[in-house]
């Protein structure tokens, strides 16, 4: 897990060493997944978390180019499953940390010489690497909470299968699509992004294709810094 992670960030410190567009990332999520067809999880509310760190652009022409970089990035939310007519249920508040690479074009509209309008889209990959997971029940007259840090699988993630799955055991791997746009100012850039997570979290079902269930759907607001150039 350390090389893959190493591996990764060595090549995008090569790679942005020669971006023309340098920044430090930082921001808010709005965390949310889809909800299970099947009944598993009725209920859901977005979580707050958090977005940081260091995405490139390189320059291709001013009005087409790409970006990529590296992000600590929170997903998660607050899920509630019910029994017995809704007498019984269980509670879970999970923030599943991942490290995502995303990989943008960037169509700019410039307004003036220093600032302008840009929008954004393409893939990501994240490897998930922490996070917490707290959870409330009641079945009966039994009532218990807990908290445990989120473990994560190595499942591959174009298929759903993964033992004992559960909000505080997580598949390792995620992809997706990102979706976006923001003003780029010439000391800041604010941009707003939704994640379309594409692999579902923790279903047993054998295809992520089959619906739009139980996946991450995250929603960012970021500032950057231009750093250096």
């Amino acid at each position: 897990m350390k090389k893959i992670l190493s591996a990764i960030a060595v090549l995008l410190v090569c790679a942005n060493a020669k971006a023309q567009l340098f920044y430090a990332q930082g921001g808010l999520n709005l965390a949310n997944i889809t909800t299970t067809n099947d009944g598993h999880t009725e209920k859901n509310n977005m979580l707050t978390t958090f977005n940081a760190g260091f995405m490139g652009r390189f320059g291709l022409s001013k009005e087409v180019d790409l970006e990529s970089g590296l992000l600590l990035t929170g997903h998660g939310s607050k899920a509630e499953t019910y029994f017995n007519g809704g007498a019984d249920y269980v509670k879970s508040t999970f923030n599943p940390l991942y490290v995502e690479v995303p990989l943008n074009v960037i169509v700019n509209v410039p307004l003036d010489k220093t600032s302008g309008i840009f929008f954004n889209a393409g893939p990501y990959i994240a490897i998930g690497v922490g996070g917490k997971s707290k959870t409330n029940s009641k079945i009966g007259p039994i009532t218990s909470s807990s908290s445990s840090s989120i473990q994560f699988s190595n499942d591959n993630p174009f298929t759903s299968q993964q033992d004992d799955a559960a909000y505080d055991k997580l598949k390792r791997f995620d992809f997706g699509l990102n979706l976006g746009g923001g003003f780029q100012l010439e000391h800041i850039i604010l941009k707003v992004n939704y994640g379309f997570g594409l692999a579902k979290i923790n279903s047993t079902e054998s295809n992520n294709t089959a619906n739009d269930k139980n996946k991450y759907r995250t929603l960012s607001f970021s500032v950057g810094i231009p750093l250096g150039k």
